[in-house]
């Protein structure tokens, strides 16, 4: 029997971005029933659209790490790589942002970044599985010295903070 190991994308992010939809469409409401302008309410509908698919996208999003391949689950698709048909694992990084490409041929490949939970781990367990040979040295280094990133998780937070002033304002008004 294989051990499956799953990651999914760090919940402190996601927790955040669940709430601001919420007081998103909470905000909507109230503007709706306090008789707003019509281009406040369109306009707010045309934020919380991508707020929406962000958090639908990040909060179904998943890596399951099986012993012969790894699939990545997101919403509406999969995609799936055997760790014997990979040809590179690569590493890019901008700022704190780490992004790592599992390539197996010509059009088949998978992009995962340190926005998942527990991403050092993932880094080693990928390196173990793929064939020998196929990790960059940069994704070694990464493997030694993992890079977090936080300040996606302190802005999401943030625009909570400034959303609920903001519906607390409209009661105000």
């Amino acid at each position: 029997m294989s051990q499956l190991r799953t990651f999914v994308i760090r919940r402190a992010f996601v927790v955040p971005v669940g709430l601001l939809a919420a007081l998103m469409v909470a905000l909507l409401v109230v503007c709706i029933l306090q008789g707003q302008p019509v281009a406040k309410t369109i306009l707010l509908v045309f934020f919380i659209l991508p707020i929406m698919m962000m958090f639908v996208e990040s909060a179904f999003r998943r890596l399951v790490v099986a012993r012969d391949e790894i699939t990545a689950f997101r919403p509406f698709r999969q995609r799936q790589i055997r760790f014997a048909d990979v040809t590179s694992l690569e590493t890019v990084r901008v700022r704190n942002r780490v992004f790592m490409t599992l390539s197996a041929g010509d059009d088949d490949f998978l992009i995962i970044s340190n926005a998942y939970g527990n991403f050092p781990t993932l880094v080693d367990l990928l390196i173990a599985k793929v064939p020998e040979g196929t990790v960059t040295e940069e994704t070694r280094e990464l493997a030694i010295k993992p890079i977090s990133r936080q300040a996606d998780i302190f802005t999401a937070w943030f625009a909570v903070i400034a959303l609920v002033y903001v519906l607390a304002a409209q009661f105000k008004a």
